[in-house]
């Protein structure tokens, strides 16, 4: 039995690394008429994407994502709102740092980041670490909260008991065979993982070993969790899920739900861990239903 110090590594999966050239987020990346820029945070260069108008959506990644992860639903998103897609410190094409990563760390340059685009307060869409990012966020900074999604998100101490020993030391995505034994456990088709070379290729190429490095260690430590404090945020809340993500259960999205008060669940069948990648149009439909049904 795995202990509770190793709760939230399981949600790193890197899926860009997993995700092929024809998989539908990677097709979106031609389609998505946005704006790429940088902006200096604390120092240090911060990548993103943005598109549209109106009121602002800031998507947050996993860990060794990138905002690439979310070109198949910007386009929808972008049309009724302000989309901002960032790659996270320490990841993508922004600068990456030799920090001592924690989870508190992606708040401070996310707050920093708000700050410098001059954005008081936004709506956070945040995908597994990312979701974590977002939740932690809110609870250090409420006021500059709108709305948040939380999909296939992780955090949880308990999460630990439901991991899989081997999927747990394949999460650094070290070799073909890491690569090759997640995908499953991440998609639920299997077109999205089929590529294993080019996965490979891509961690390889990715520069973000020493992020991961470091963070995948203040996990072990038990470092920022979401335990126990969930039910003082008092947002409009979506837990957003795949029903066939085998690498966070169902049950923590109910818990998540059932621990932030003003919140709904929603799950998308025949879905994985990365709905924004694997089911874009339920994804999109799910989140802009929320948005409207909360304004």
């Amino acid at each position: 039995m795995l202990t509770s110090r190793f709760a939230f590594s399981i949600g790193l999966l890197v899926a860009t690394a997993l995700c092929p050239p024809h998989c539908t987020a990677q097709q979106g990346k031609e389609a998505t008429p946005n704006t790429d820029t940088f902006v200096t945070v604390y120092g240090a260069k911060i990548h993103y994407a943005e598109a549209g108008n109106g009121n602002p959506v800031i998507l947050i990644h996993g860990l060794a994502d990138d905002a690439t992860v979310w070109d198949s639903v910007i386009p929808a998103l972008s049309a009724r709102f302000r989309v901002i897609a960032l790659d996270q410190i320490g990841f993508g094409r922004s600068d990456k740092p030799l920090l001592n990563y924690r989870v508190s760390t992606f708040v401070d340059f996310l707050d920093g980041f708000l700050t410098e685009l001059k954005i008081e307060r936004a709506s956070l869409v945040g995908n597994s670490f990312g979701g974590w990012v977002a939740a932690a966020f809110a609870l250090a900074h409420p006021a500059r909260v709108d709305r948040l999604v939380l999909c296939d998100a992780v955090g949880y101490a308990a999460l630990a008991q439901a991991m899989d020993p081997r999927a747990l030391s394949a999460l650094r995505l070290a070799s073909r065979e890491d690569i090759q034994y997640l995908g499953p456990l991440t998609f639920h088709d299997k077109r999205f993982y089929q590529d294993v070379d080019l996965a490979f290729k891509q961690r390889v190429t990715a520069g973000d070993g020493y992020t991961v490095g470091r963070l995948l260690d203040s996990m072990i430590r038990g470092d920022d969790t979401l335990d126990n404090r969930l039910n003082v945020i008092n947002r409009p809340t979506l837990i957003l899920w795949g029903r066939d993500d085998k690498l966070i259960p169902l049950t923590f999205g109910e818990r998540f739900h059932q621990e932030i008060t003003n919140s709904r669940l929603q799950i998308i069948d025949n879905c994985g861990h990365m709905p924004q990648v694997e089911c874009p149009d339920q994804f999109v439909t799910a989140v802009l239903q929320f948005f409207n049904d909360t304004r």
